[in-house]
């Protein structure tokens, strides 16, 4: 992992709880939020979504050690949040060109690591969709990428947050009985590939090594994995890197979410906390496109504030501090 100098450990801090785990909330979503907020009827969709961010931060940011927001659309939202909240902000073009292969990442251009910076981020955060079965030529460049990235962060002597989103080349349907099966070799080894130093990841943010709709007793469908080996593929990927992880919710309910946590904690998995996005606010994008933003505050006060705390009292259960990893320093 990147060394972590004092300027580092100090904005890692600032990112974290007093505990040292990392309890961040997710809204640098754009293409799927846009969509979101289209099919429900809003209009001045890109006006509106600065608007949702906004109500997002200042409503949650009081209950989460940090939030994570996009540059295009999320400064003003970053300025509404809470005093003791720290600052994640993607670098990453949202979503990829699907008529090419490999989904291949970009970088938003007017955007560096020192502009970032510069605006207030305590930490940079980039998006990397990565199939470890795909041609060495895709993923070459992929590891490229990322090394520049890292040494970006080295230079400005911020945190690099990589996130690793797992997919099969051959297969689109990541929510398939067929993709279930390959999961866990997906995310594991692209968890190993990226602890490598030369990348100078900080912290990795990951999907869990499963998908817990084919888990035995969490299922009425098709089961892929028995508790037994969903559990030991948790503990796999925790054993697999000295890097501190968080987990993703990936759009799941939140009751699964913690559910899921609570599996990790049972399997032995040592993870650092969570960057946790739909599972929180999802339902209330139909509360703003439909009723505006009163009607919002009032479920983000109510609901969306009653989803973050359960949530939190989860990762104080089953979350390790980061400082417990192999840190250099």
């Amino acid at each position: 992992m990147a060394k972590l100098t004092e300027k580092k450990m100090e904005l890692m801090k600032k990112l974290s709880n007093s505990n040292g785990v990392i309890s961040a909330l997710a809204i640098d979503q754009r293409g799927s939020l846009k969509k979101m907020m289209a099919n429900s009827g809003r209009e001045n969709v890109e006006e509106a979504l600065e608007a949702f961010k906004v109500h997002i931060s200042k409503e949650l940011t009081p209950y989460s050690s940090s939030i994570l927001l996009d540059p295009e659309y999320g400064w003003k939202a970053a300025e509404e949040r809470d005093a003791n909240s720290g600052l994640l902000v993607a670098y990453e073009e949202t979503g990829y060109d699907a008529s090419e292969p490999g989904r291949l990442p970009d970088l938003l251009p007017l955007w560096s690591a020192k502009r970032l910076k510069e605006k207030g981020a305590d930490g940079v955060k980039f998006l990397l969709y990565y199939d470890i079965d795909e041609s060495a030529e895709i993923n070459e460049q992929k590891h490229a990428f990322v090394e520049r990235i890292g040494s970006e962060c080295v230079a400005e002597d911020i945190p690099f947050y990589l996130e690793i989103l797992s997919y099969d080349a051959k297969n689109d349907d990541v929510k398939s009985e067929a993709y279930a099966k390959v999961k866990p070799r997906k995310v594991i080894e692209a968890m190993k590939v990226f602890s490598d130093d030369r990348f100078n990841v900080d912290v990795l943010k990951v999907e869990v090594p499963v998908n817990m709709a084919f888990v035995d007793g969490y299922t009425d469908g098709p089961v892929v994995y028995t508790k037994e080996e969903a559990a030991s593929y948790f503990k796999q990927q925790s054993d697999v890197s000295d890097i501190p992880f968080i987990f993703l919710s990936a759009g799941v309910s939140a009751e699964l979410f913690q559910e899921t946590l609570l599996f990790a904690k049972e399997a032995g998995s040592t993870f650092n906390g969570v960057l946790c996005g739909r599972a929180t606010w999802k339902d209330s994008v139909n509360v703003f496109a439909e009723h505006g933003s009163e009607k919002t505050v009032e479920w983000l006060q109510s609901q969306g504030r009653k989803n973050i705390e359960e949530l939190n009292a989860v990762i104080d259960k089953t979350a390790t501090p980061w400082w417990n990893q192999k840190v250099t320093i």
